[in-house]
């Protein structure tokens, strides 16, 4: 399974990377797997404050809905537009052209919480036992 050691990742599978001072946002590629083929993907709007562990979006796959959940608390700078009219961007390039949002934090630290990809890998493991 694809884990890229350059970002930070949530036990909701959510992945958090930092780029300057801005946080990008997006789903690991397990969680793509688990999903299927993504056929929606709600996001909020620039100047949202969203809080950690809280909802910010909605995806839906063939398979089912579920909520994106926040893996820390921040305000969103961007929403991936392409996901709107190309939600598979997600399913092709969960890492890359698939993110979801980019987002000012509130507490840049944060981010070191989260779970390294060794940390990660390991929890991918537990799941898949």
């Amino acid at each position: 399974m694809n884990v890229p050691d350059d970002r930070r990742y949530s036990e909701d599978h959510e992945w958090a990377m930092r780029d300057g001072e801005d946080i990008v946002i997006g789903i690991s590629a397990f969680a793509v797997d688990q999903l299927g083929d993504v056929v929606f993907v709600e996001l909020p709007d620039p100047g949202a404050a969203l809080v950690a562990d809280a909802a910010f979006g909605v995806i839906e796959s063939a398979k089912a809905a579920s909520d994106l959940l926040m893996p820390i608390a921040g305000e969103v700078i961007a929403s991936n537009p392409a996901l709107s009219d190309s939600p598979e961007l997600v399913n092709d390039d969960p890492y890359g052209e698939g993110w979801m949002l980019r987002l000012k934090p509130t507490d840049p630290a944060a981010l070191d919480a989260l779970r390294d990809a060794a940390a990660y890998r390991e929890l991918i493991a537990a799941e898949e036992a």
